[in-house]
């Protein structure tokens, strides 16, 4: 039976929900408030991240986190002045730092990161936007060999995952990539992985073909989401009234207050994310290659290279802090030193954090409400897989895979 269905959100979640729903043979249409590819999904590092699957509360997290966030050169920062707000999620996020917990959201994550270069590939059967991808090895760099030893709970269960690394020590290291520096030691390649040329070019392309396919897009605010028993949800946005049979919500960081609208108290933060752009950049690495010291990935892309991540707990309101960028900048310089570029672009955005670090995927009750949103920093890596989880169900065609660990209900009211 065609439904109706609004997608709220037009990131790299929700145009691939759109997409898929089409696909099923669903009308839709997709909302947003900026338009397609403008928000979270504009400013990652493109990563299609296979072996993402280990969370950031590791066993360990919770003494080496006060230490981290003094330290000037740890990639973790905090708005002090936040605190007191974001204290009572800290609390429950760093509960998660226990093997138990690590290994079980593992295994949970890996169900929608691994197979994300399939899933990239078929979002785009047939479709132009699939010019935008590309397979690559994924590169870790370590400025030495006992830094690497120090991530081996991290890689252990990158292993058991089936994510095995080929090392690359020594002088070896140049000639694998010559742009790292001497500084660089030690690497980790990582095969099967790949990444997106122009992250934000991707969705907008993606969002013009879902519109080829006859959805409809349309650029507003929701406000508010009413549901009644044997009522259709009903929209209140800044354009007027939407209904429809099913609704996805999808945006990301911004879907805790419409949640609130629905009942459900989500634990969910803005996991800040920076990058920079080298513009006409040359002497950059020629895969994805993560920089351990500081966690941030390095990705040649269409307008030069891209070095984002970083993680800032400062909230949605606040602007851009300078410390990540000066940080960003040290850390760039010591790992290409041969690095050329004509300028730089900078850029933050908000990663949907969630406290257990597991997206919520599937319907809220019987409302006809199904969410999609907090990837943390896997979005992209996991968007085409979640908007076809969330289309199937939506569309009578459900997966095998079970979705009880992503349930939107499992924080309570």
């Amino acid at each position: 039976m065609t439904k109706s269905v609004i997608v709220i959100g037009a990131g790299i979640v929700g145009v691939s929900s759109a997409i898929w729903l089409r696909r099923f043979g669903q009308e839709v249409t997709l909302v947003d408030r900026d338009g397609p590819g403008q928000g979270t999904s504009f400013g990652n590092a493109g990563l299609l991240a296979a072996c993402a699957m280990v969370p950031v509360t590791t066993p360990g997290l919770i003494t080496k986190a006060p230490k981290m966030v003094f330290d000037p050169d740890s990639p973790l920062f905090l708005r002090w002045s936040y605190l007191p707000r974001i204290a009572p999620w800290l609390v429950r996020y760093l509960k998660h730092a226990n093997d138990r917990d690590t290994r079980r959201i593992a295994a949970d994550l890996t169900d929608i990161t691994a197979d994300t270069v399939d899933q990239h590939f078929a979002l785009t059967e047939g479709l132009a936007a699939r010019d935008y991808l590309c397979k690559s090895d994924y590169v870790h760099a370590y400025s030495a060999r006992a830094e690497y030893e120090a991530d081996r709970y991290s890689w252990e269960l990158r292993r058991e995952h089936g994510f095995v690394p080929a090392m690359i020590e020594g002088p070896a290291v140049q000639e694998f990539d010559p742009s790292f520096g001497p500084s660089i030691t030690c690497l980790a390649v990582v095969k099967n992985h790949g990444f997106v040329t122009n992250p934000g070019g991707y969705v907008a392309a993606l969002a013009r073909e879902f519109e080829q396919m006859g959805g409809r897009i349309i650029k507003a605010t929701v406000q508010d989401i009413e549901t009644a028993e044997g009522e259709r949800p009903r929209l209140i946005t800044s354009v007027g009234a939407l209904e429809a049979d099913s609704v996805v919500l999808a945006s990301g960081a911004w879907s805790k207050g419409l949640m609130a609208k629905l009942g459900l108290n989500i634990p969910l933060e803005s996991e800040r994310g920076y990058h920079i752009v080298m513009k006409d950049a040359s002497g950059g690495p020629r895969v994805p290659s993560m920089i351990s010291s500081a966690k941030f990935v390095a990705t040649p892309m269409q307008m030069g290279l891209r070095c984002a991540g970083i993680v800032e707990l400062g909230g949605l309101e606040a602007g851009p802090s300078d410390a990540p960028f000066a940080l960003l900048r040290r850390k760039i310089a010591e790992a290409f030193p041969h690095l050329l570029f004509d300028r730089e672009e900078t850029w933050m955005g908000h990663r949907p954090a969630t406290t257990d670090s597991l997206p919520l995927i599937g319907e809220v009750r019987n409302t006809g409400v199904f969410t999609a949103f907090g990837h943390q920093h896997v979005g992209l890596t996991a968007g085409p897989k979640t908007g076809r989880l969330v289309a199937g169900l939506i569309a009578d065609q459900p997966s095998n895979l079970d979705l009880q660990p992503f349930s939107p209900h499992r924080f309570g009211a």
